[in-house]
């Protein structure tokens, strides 16, 4: 990783992590530092996920935010952001969440590739990533945010790594030469009630085009995608919030069902 050391960026850190040690969400970084860069968040990002690593955990991933065109816009922005999965956000298929292991969470459904060969930016292209891809399976993004009440801007969201919070992954792997990944459905229940639904191509038209985005962008920063990572490419549907005693089931079509519930 390219990381920068300035003293603003690990006030920041701080700032942010003191979310979990008071249980609640903090006051926005941009209210805070006005002019932070989008580049200046992304180090916030990175500092924090090294303090992870030195602190024993593990990069599992990556995950891809800001896939919709809606959200952009609402953002004022033009292109996705990115954020760190790391080994202990990962929950097993059916698995329950104590609710104290979150602050504020809502769920997302993806797709998810696991890479069977590393990606390196930049140029790489969407027929590259499906190349590099072994599977795609089923997911749940549990998205959460240490900014209090999700007041978020692009900054904010960068720098709380994406307001990553768990992944869950289902049970069904296919190769992607066997799936039409831009026109697989997708259903998102809570509490065995519809929410909404998706298709593939919600995620800027095709999710593997999310995925040639985020091997480029990271070139910006020495990091590069690795085999055996997951990659959320992004959400098919809007984020569904959940709350303690929640069930959430997400069904794909060709790929089965992914589902994971929250203690009360």
């Amino acid at each position: 990783m390219n990381i920068e050391t300035t003293a603003k960026t690990e006030s920041h850190v701080k700032h942010l992590a003191s979310a979990w040690s008071n249980g609640q969400g903090v006051q926005p970084i941009t209210e805070l530092d006005p002019d932070i860069s989008i580049d200046e968040a992304y180090q916030v990002q990175l500092h924090t996920i090294n303090r992870y690593l030195q602190n024993g955990k593990r990069i599992t991933g990556k995950k891809i935010g800001l896939t919709s065109k809606a959200v952009q816009e609402m953002l004022g922005v033009g292109e996705p952001d990115y954020g760190h999965l790391l080994d202990d956000m990962h929950v097993e298929n059916k698995g329950t969440v104590p609710f104290n292991r979150v602050l504020q969470p809502k769920i997302e459904g993806e797709l998810a590739f696991i890479l069977k060969e590393d990606l390196v930016g930049p140029n790489v292209t969407s027929l590259d990533v499906l190349k590099a891809t072994d599977v795609i399976v089923p997911a749940i993004e549990i998205v959460d945010s240490r900014i209090k009440d999700w007041k978020i801007t692009l900054a904010d969201t960068v720098a709380d790594n994406a307001s990553s919070g768990l992944y869950v992954l289902g049970e069904t792997f296919k190769k992607p030469a066997n799936l039409d990944i831009k026109q697989i459905g997708m259903a998102l229940y809570k509490n065995g009630e519809l929410q909404n639904t998706g298709v593939g191509a919600a995620a800027l038209g095709d999710p593997a085009k999310c995925v040639a985005w985020l091997a480029n962008k990271l070139a910006n920063y020495g990091i590069k995608l690795k085999a055996g990572e997951v990659i959320l490419s992004g959400a098919l549907s809007a984020m569904v919030e959940a709350k303690p005693g929640d069930h959430f089931y997400v069904k794909f079509a060709e790929l089965g069902s992914v589902e994971v519930s929250f203690s009360e």
